[in-house]
């Protein structure tokens, strides 16, 4: 058993909180521009950050990826198009959905909203919800901005302008509170937008981070390299007694034991703390690390027939 890495992980799981707190506030470090009621536009926006944060959010020091790539994804032309794509793959193939369980400000949002007293309702019936949200980004993010653009090829952003709550929460009602020309423009999409926020924001005192289950196209990219990226969770077989604490302490509906490279584990860490004999940690790497209690088990059997 890896002590040291053990260690690491469960330092990881605890401090996550301040983690996912210092991820919201550097991607939104022009905090006097909620006052100004004014964007940031400087060189910071060239950059993207790796969580789903709004453009449009006063305070935002980089672009939202999402919301960049559709913006070129219907023409080659544009060099910014490539540079997103890479870096979205870089950050799949480092971390994988590390990204939604620590640096993701609308995935702590999320959290916040979750730990309002009351009662909370399982998400394990609604698994199939789960693939609406590659539907999404293939619809939404990839194919209609690929398809529908404009003489210049530049696509319509169709993800944040019809169904994006964030845009909402960190831009359009900032914005509007300040801005009386903003207030004045404000129509039936804003309200469309609205009703989306309030009804995730429902959601989400209820159920456990709803958006990124069923809704995040961001969250479907980077699921897509859990199984081959650097960074994944580990079982040690040898230290695992079967309790069904690291199952049931999981949000996501992931059993770590089974499936520890599974699509939707966001690596919160909430199975590393929750596990008694530090069976379940982090590891990064390459090769497959984890180990299932299957095969050590018939490993033994073996040994002992011999």
């Amino acid at each position: 058993m890896d002590k040291k890495n053990i260690g690491a992980s469960r330092f990881m799981a605890r401090f996550r909180g301040w983690i996912q707190a210092g991820a919201v506030l550097f991607t939104n470090l022009h905090l006097p521009n909620f006052i100004k009621g004014g964007i940031y536009q400087g060189k910071g926006k060239n950059v993207c950050v790796p969580g789903l944060n709004c453009y449009s959010c006063p305070a935002a020091s980089g672009a939202c990826p999402i919301g960049a790539f559709q913006a070129v994804a219907g023409s080659s032309k544009f060099r910014f198009s490539y540079y997103i794509s890479g870096f979205l793959i870089l950050l799949g193939v480092l971390l994988g959905r590390l990204i939604c369980g620590f640096l993701c400000p609308f995935g702590w949002f999320q959290e916040l909203l979750h730990r309002i007293p009351t009662r909370k309702l399982s998400t394990k019936k609604l698994r199939p919800l789960t693939y609406l949200k590659y539907v999404i980004l293939l619809a939404m993010v990839v194919l209609l901005p690929a398809f529908a653009v404009n003489d210049v090829g530049m696509g319509d952003p169709f993800f944040c302008k019809y169904l994006c709550p964030q845009g909402v929460l960190e831009g359009a009602i900032p914005l509007a509170l300040v801005n009386s020309g903003i207030r004045a423009a404000l129509g039936k999409l804003f309200t469309w937008k609205l009703c989306i926020l309030l009804a995730v924001t429902v959601l989400s005192v209820l159920f456990y981070r709803p958006f990124c289950k069923w809704l995040c196209p961001l969250g479907a990219f980077y699921a897509l390299f859990n199984k081959v990226s650097l960074l994944r969770m580990k079982v040690d077989a040898n230290a695992c007694i079967s309790c069904g604490k690291c199952t049931r302490a999981c949000g996501m509906d992931v059993d770590v034991t089974k499936t520890p490279d599974h699509a939707e584990c966001i690596r919160c860490g909430k199975c590393v703390l929750a596990c008694p004999t530090g069976a379940v940690h982090f590891r990064y790497g390459f090769g497959d690390g984890s180990e299932t209690k299957g095969t050590i088990t018939a490993e033994t059997n073996m040994e002992e027939s011999n």
